[in-house]
């Protein structure tokens, strides 16, 4: 399935974060031991860096296309890979990530806010994302009824919406399509065609409160959940559409 997620799409990515109601910890020595111990395992990710606000990384290369990170923020922590080829490398990555977290950077279970699994997908246009998006997602929907007035165009189509899967409200899918190049004020300079459109889809886990949080286990029952709607909902309603105007607006 790893392989059809990325014929479907120029770049295919796979995360998780885990949200913390504490701010983590941010001592020197704590935060390179934890890198250390994640670089020991995957020996690929060998650059270490911090970004903005405090935040601290730990990535493998990007030449290639194909590459691994791990990140510490001020409330979460997250891990993925981008263009994998094997399912088994990411599942190893994040339930690695999850299990060292408890240890090495005293994350208990009281702790976790919630865990999302995050599948993505870009795709590269080099045209309007918002036409795109308006023509493959709004064409049949009430929005679409202002697109009949003269001289209107998509300029802000970026649609996101959250549903809960379960009657405790406690799992959530939120699915949402980015378009990178709109213009929204008259005037402003017109954004580069060299960004993707993007499509995230997320399945995240509240604790239910009653229990011991189980972050490993909760990961692999998001994972499968959200593989099975990438595929019965996901793509057919969203990527297919997606993929079936930029090939078409390619030949004209």
């Amino acid at each position: 399935m790893l392989n059809s997620y990325s014929s479907l799409c120029d770049d295919f990515y796979h995360d998780i974060y885990i949200n913390t109601n504490l701010e983590l910890l941010a001592q020197r020595d704590t935060i390179l031991a934890f890198f250390e111990r994640v670089q020991k395992q995957f020996p690929s990710m060998g650059n270490f860096y911090r970004r903005e606000k405090n935040d601290y990384c730990l990535e493998s290369s990007r030449d290639s296309g194909q590459y691994r990170w791990v990140a510490i923020e001020k409330d979460r922590i997250g891990s993925g890979l981008v263009n994998p080829r094997l399912f088994e490398d990411v599942y190893s990555q994040h339930k690695a990530v999850l299990e060292l977290i408890p240890y090495m950077l005293a994350v208990s279970w009281l702790d976790i806010h919630s865990l999302d699994v995050t599948l993505g997908m870009d795709f590269d246009y080099s045209g309007s994302h918002d036409e795109v998006i308006a023509e493959a997602l709004f064409g049949s929907t009430a929005f679409n009824c202002l697109l009949d007035l003269p001289g209107a165009r998509p300029v802000g189509f970026s649609p996101a919406a959250v549903v809960a899967l379960s009657d405790d409200g406690r799992t959530q899918a939120r699915i949402s399509v980015e378009s990178r190049n709109s213009i929204y004020e008259p005037g402003r300079k017109e954004q580069p065609d060299d960004e993707a459109i993007g499509l995230s889809f997320t399945i995240r886990r509240y604790p239910s409160g009653t229990g011991k949080f189980d972050a490993v286990k909760s990961f692999e029952n998001q994972c499968s959940l959200a593989e099975q709607l990438m595929t019965e909902k996901i793509i057919p309603n969203f990527v297919s559409p997606l993929t079936n105007v930029i090939a078409q607006k390619r030949l004209t």
